[in-house]
C-alpha cells in the first residue's frame, strides 16, 4: 500500500472499535462506588493489560484489556484519571482485605 492510502488502518481507527462497552461500565461501576478512582495499567504480555484501580476510600481491583491503547482509552471513557507509575501516595491508599492478606498468606505456606 502507498503513504497516505486511506485503507491503511491507524491505531486510533483499530483501537476505538475494540474497546468493550462491559469493560468501561465496569471502571465507571468501580469508580461510582469507591468515591472516584485511579488507574495504573500495566502490560501483562501477550494477555494485553492489566488495569489496577484504586478507590478513593482505599478498596482496590483490576480488569483486564486486550491492550494498553484499550485499556487507556477505556478509562479515558469511563472518566478515570491514569497514573504513570505506582505512585508512593496511591499505594499508601491502597488498603487490601483480610481475605486478600488470607489467600496471599495461604499461597506462600502452601510451596
Amino acid at each position: 500500500m502507498a503513504d497516505g492510502s486511506d485503507t491503511t488502518p491507524t491505531a486510533e481507527q483499530t483501537v476505538a472499535g475494540q474497546t468493550p462497552n462491559g469493560l468501561v461500565a465496569g471502571i465507571q461501576s468501580f469508580a461510582a462506588g469507591h468515591g472516584g478512582a485511579k488507574a495504573v495499567i500495566e502490560y501483562v504480555g501477550k494477555r494485553g493489560a492489566r488495569i489496577v484501580l484504586v478507590g478513593e476510600d482505599g478498596a482496590w481491583a483490576d480488569q483486564f484489556a486486550d491492550s494498553t491503547d484499550v485499556a487507556r482509552l477505556a478509562c479515558a471513557k469511563a472518566g478515570v484519571a491514569v497514573e504513570n507509575e505506582w505512585e508512593r501516595e496511591l499505594m499508601d491508599q491502597m488498603r487490601p482485605s483480610h481475605d486478600l492478606w488470607r489467600s496471599m498468606s495461604r499461597r506462600t505456606l502452601a510451596r
